[in-house]
């Protein structure tokens, strides 16, 4: 007698988190009609079926290719005492060092955004001191030596009293590149702020909130039309030749038919070196949204791009290899004839094998050539700003004639956090966007810093899962 079989391929065994409670759940992948889905039960609120990639081949390929020795932070902050996620600071169980340490300033927002991850707004008062932010610096210093990039963030952090004090403080440390995450009003409304922050150049870029072109998407996303604030902060950008990163929190069926065009119009904006473009994550504001309704997946976001741009083919957009089932990569070089995507001149073995995420050239003169225009990123003879793993630690570097400048290089990243519903704890040891702590200096993955520590979270909800794991109710 034949057996029945089920409708789908077993991929792997997880650990998932239950979205309800949070506490630690089996959890298995599975392959259905070219999606891939992580399917979990808890004990307590039964089972959970969640998309996580719409392309089996892609997904795949991030796991099974695209896997290199993870490396180390030269210390570890928390011991291994409850388990993964419950002992985040970093603990000596987790797989990478921070590529991105995310400072943030302030809880104080000039905007109250509905999607805001962190619940910044106008309502909220704490600005960090100057003396707390020089010992989260610091904190970021002690565990990385030379920090590959640290993001200012908040809150807002152009409003910080002491904005300019800080950036003094953050260059006097041997941090390789310094981001500023911000909204552009401030570099919008006041243009001798935009040329004073144009003295810390080089090695600093802006990472400027562009998520629509469109009003409502706007008004949905932000609770402002800020169309007018993207076309003055992008000027005095120009103006001023500041490098800017555009960075899009994409919804469902809001803002995803904007993708492409969002790229062409930073490919035509001299001061704009790239796009990220972030999925919303279940967080903050967003806690208890329809996630199935309104998330993309990276792979869904990938697609998208794919099909709204021309410059762009599927083996351009690639996984990156420190988190490469969280973060995809495209590079590409805007010349006078237009624009080259050149990610996939790269043969893989040379992403994967180089030391500390650098690598060495092809030996095939095409592909060098064109390979020292990509890795090319000083703005001038006099220019310190180094090779590009001074930008971001997880792509590859070669050294590159003097005379080609980062204003020719453009990237387009897609970035997925991790959530409550899509959490899977393999891919979680693995993250390498880290937060530092403000009362401890501890360095905590950014999707698990938004679930269980941010605010008073890790008393309201961490401490009494940590009380289970240490009563033996729950497994740690």
């Amino acid at each position: 007698m034949a057996h029945k079989t089920r409708p789908y391929f077993f991929y792997d065994v997880a650990i998932s988190i239950c979205s309800t409670c949070f506490r630690k759940v089996d959890a298995k992948i599975t392959l259905d009609d070219d999606r891939v889905f992580l399917v979990k039960r808890c004990p307590e609120h039964g089972f959970e079926k969640v998309l996580v990639a719409d392309d089996v081949d892609y997904y795949r390929q991030s796991r099974e290719v695209f896997l290199k020795k993870p490396e180390q932070p030269l210390r570890f902050n928390t011991p291994i005492q409850y388990g993964c996620p419950y002992d985040c600071g970093l603990c000596p169980d987790h797989e990478q060092h921070s590529c991105v340490s995310i400072v943030e300033l302030t809880d104080v927002c000039n905007l109250n955004c509905p999607i805001c991850y962190a619940e910044s707004g106008t309502h909220r008062t704490t600005h960090r001191s100057l003396e707390q932010i020089e010992f989260m610096l610091d904190a970021v210093v002690k565990n990385e030596g030379e920090p590959d990039i640290v993001q200012l963030s908040g809150g807002e952090p152009t409003i910080h009293p002491q904005f300019f004090e800080v950036l003094d403080a953050a260059k006097a440390r041997p941090i390789k590149h310094l981001m500023i995450n911000t909204n552009g009003i401030r570099l919008a409304k006041e243009p001798a702020f935009v040329e004073r922050l144009a003295g810390y150049q080089p090695g600093m870029e802006i990472y400027l909130q562009f998520d629509s072109f469109e009003r409502d998407a706007l008004m949905e996303l932000r609770g402002a039309d800020l169309r007018s604030v993207h076309d003055t902060a992008l000027a005095h950008c120009n103006q001023w030749g500041l490098s800017v990163t555009l960075v899009v929190t994409v919804k469902r069926g809001l803002n995803d038919h904007e993708l492409g065009r969002i790229i062409e119009f930073g490919l035509s904006q001299p001061c704009v070196r790239g796009v990220t473009f972030q999925p919303i994550q279940e967080a903050g504001r967003l806690e208890g949204y329809a996630h199935q309704e309104h998330r993309l997946t990276l792979t869904e976001v990938r697609r998208n791009i794919l099909e709204q741009s021309d410059h762009f083919a599927p083996e351009d957009i690639l996984p990156v290899p420190c988190h490469p089932d969280a973060i995809a990569m495209a590079y590409a070089l805007k010349h006078e004839g237009g624009v080259t995507a050149l990610t996939s001149l790269i043969p893989l073995e040379v992403l994967l094998d180089g030391a500390r995420n650098t690598i060495t050239f092809e030996k095939d003169d095409s592909v060098k050539d064109a390979v020292f225009k990509l890795f090319s990123t000083n703005h001038s003879p006099e220019s310190s700003a180094g090779a590009l793993k001074d930008l971001l630690c997880c792509l590859p570097q070669i050294d590159a004639p003097q005379e080609l400048g980062y204003d020719q290089l453009f990237r387009v990243i897609i970035m997925e956090f991790i959530d409550a519903h899509n959490f899977d704890l393999r891919s979680v040891k693995k993250s390498c966007v880290h937060i530092v702590h403000p009362k401890d200096g501890r360095m905590i993955p950014f999707d698990t810093y938004n679930l269980f520590y941010r605010d008073t979270l890790e008393e309201e909800r961490l401490a009494p899962l940590r009380r289970a794991v240490s009563a033996g109710a729950i497994s740690p």
